[in-house]
């Protein structure tokens, strides 16, 4: 799977993944009461598991949703020379 985030996306996956992870961790804690009761148990584990996932697609610059529905924020920086000299013997065989 090629790179699909990036840019803001990226920033804003990368300061909000670990904040709902912190919320939701002291939701499940009981030390955040976010909702009363199991549903309260419930919002802050969705906390948790969406605060994880943004995270992990901000690290990693890979999205399934971004892909299916055909989004791309990433940019690819200018090549490097190495990267342009190995690009140019690959084609040149």
């Amino acid at each position: 799977m090629e790179k699909n985030v990036g840019g803001y996306d990226r920033l804003a996956r990368l300061v909000l993944g670990p904040v709902l992870i912190v919320v939701g961790a002291a939701g499940l804690a009981d030390i955040l009461t976010i909702v009363s009761g199991t549903a309260g148990l419930l919002f802050a584990g969705a906390l948790f598991v969406v605060g994880t996932v943004l995270l992990v697609t901000g690290v990693t610059q890979r999205c399934v949703l971004n892909g299916l529905l055909g989004l791309n924020s990433y940019e690819e920086g200018p090549e490097t020379a190495s990267e342009s000299d190995r690009v140019r013997s690959e084609t040149s065989r």
